[in-house]
């Protein structure tokens, strides 16, 4: 038998359109496959995805903007979903490729910050130009340490 949350989530899941549901099951993989990198693998691995060509397709404006509200929109949902935790690392790195994988150029920027409780803390965000997609709204208390792709730091100093 299955408890109310769960049955209202199945709710949820069969009242939306199957191109948000075959989004979420994307995000889903995507985030899994972060997961998996980033607690196993050395940083070259995850590195490697964190470069993942542009993939190259010729977006109308619109279709880039909805593009982006979608991946941002997935990523959230699954994130609370998904039966293991996913901190802005993995979000981000999940978004950013699928964003890539969707021909937007996303780059994704890792920080770090002092804290006086934690001690030095990082974090992870996703932009597209100037707008945030991932773990934006804290930013702006973090020093870029680097950019993926790596040459997005260059044009951005």
């Amino acid at each position: 038998m299955l408890d109310r949350c769960a049955m209202r989530g199945l709710r949820t899941l069969w009242r939306i359109s199957w191109w948000d549901r075959m989004l979420m099951l994307e995000a889903a993989l995507w985030l899994a496959a972060a997961s998996i990198v980033i607690a196993t693998l050395p940083f070259r691995h995850v590195r490697r995805m964190a470069e993942l060509p542009v993939r190259r397709i010729v977006l109308p404006p619109a279709s880039h903007a909805v593009i982006v509200r979608r991946v941002r929109w997935s990523i959230i949902a699954c994130a609370r979903r998904v039966p293991w935790r996913t901190r802005c690392f993995q979000q981000g790195l999940a978004a950013h490729c699928m964003l890539r994988r969707s021909g937007v150029a996303s780059v994704l920027y890792y920080g770090a910050a002092t804290d006086a409780k934690r001690g030095l803390v990082a974090h992870v965000w996703v932009r597209d130009g100037d707008t945030d997609i991932i773990g934006g709204e804290a930013a702006g208390r973090f020093a870029v340490l680097a950019t993926f792709p790596a040459s997005a730091l260059r044009t951005s100093s």
